[in-house]
């Protein structure tokens, strides 16, 4: 008899399996290996990170920003979505990142509501409990 954590394992195995076999994940993935074997659109991200980050620690530490930090920042941020190679990645992670907060979204759920969840238990629109939205 399988333990409780070995049947859970196994059946997230079986998760990843579909979600390797479906059709957009494997241009997902086709995305993010043309833009790893791009050296050059991997520096021009690199250096698009560094410059965002360096200018928020420099906001959180309320340092004013430059003119010239601001547009240099955009001058690169602009040629990197411009980049076919580099938006493609950006657009697979965004794509990749939708299905892992699906996966997380119905997990947390499910540990939420003592069951799966359904569709409409996903799709309530709501804040939370208390939230006053009323959707």
């Amino acid at each position: 008899m399988q333990t409780q954590a070995a049947s859970i394992a196994e059946k997230t195995r079986e998760l990843c399996d579909t979600i390797v076999a479906q059709p957009e994940f494997q241009d997902i993935r086709s995305r993010i290996d043309a833009f790893m074997a791009d050296e050059s659109a991997k520096v021009q991200y690199q250096n698009v990170m560094d410059k965002g980050g360096m200018l928020q620690q420099k906001q959180q530490m309320g340092v004013p920003l430059s003119a010239e930090e601001i547009t240099d920042f955009e001058k690169d941020r602009d040629a990197l979505v411009k980049n076919p190679i580099a938006r493609n990645f950006l657009d697979a992670q965004q794509a990749m990142q939708k299905v892992q907060e699906s996966v997380g979204q119905y997990v947390a759920k499910t540990f939420e509501l003592g069951r799966t969840p359904t569709e409409q238990d996903l799709d309530s629109g709501s804040c939370g409990q208390g939230c006053g939205c009323h959707h």
